[in-house]
């Protein structure tokens, strides 16, 4: 299904999409001042989005027929509400595509589905200094969840805390 918006399309990215997410990851990355992070392959993205055992699921926004940003999620589960929801990993526009729409369609497409599947929730993560995707986010009435914060297990931590 794809979901068109003042112009701007869409639709479910499919395995030839591969490289072009990979570049939206990229991107998104420098945006954020994390491009030393990514260690992402095509491969890995083929494997997680389109292989046999699909880990999270991406969508893609095209103005006049261009790819111009990206959605990237997986489900979650609220066991306070008792049901499943959409967490948001990525979110990306093209620097020179946005004030299209583009943001706002990819988050309507994830609303809807969350609607239509009745999903408890959608919600992401956004960097404190991004203060542009913040007040946008704002603006569509997301709210901020001050109360918690994010903890993170990776690396030799990760590593150590399996084999303990």
């Amino acid at each position: 299904m794809s979901v068109a918006t003042t112009g701007v399309q869409v639709r479910v990215a499919s395995p030839a999409d591969g490289a072009l997410i990979l570049s939206f990851i990229r991107d998104l990355a420098e945006y954020e001042r994390l491009l030393h992070e990514v260690e992402a392959t095509e491969a890995d993205i083929r494997r997680d989005l389109f292989g046999e055992n699909p880990r999270c699921f991406c969508d893609i926004a095209e103005a006049d027929g261009q790819p111009v940003g990206f959605a990237l999620w997986f489900y979650n589960y609220s066991t306070f509400r008792g049901r499943a929801g959409i967490y948001l990993e990525d979110l990306f526009v093209n620097p020179g595509a946005r004030g299209l729409g583009a943001g706002k369609a990819l988050l309507r497409r994830l609303a809807q589905r969350c609607v239509e599947a009745d999903l408890g929730r959608l919600e992401w993560a956004v960097l404190d200094w991004n203060s542009p995707s913040i007040e946008f986010y704002d603006s569509l009435g997301a709210a901020a969840k001050d109360d918690w914060t994010v903890r993170r297990l990776d690396g030799e931590a990760l590593k150590r805390l399996a084999t303990s």
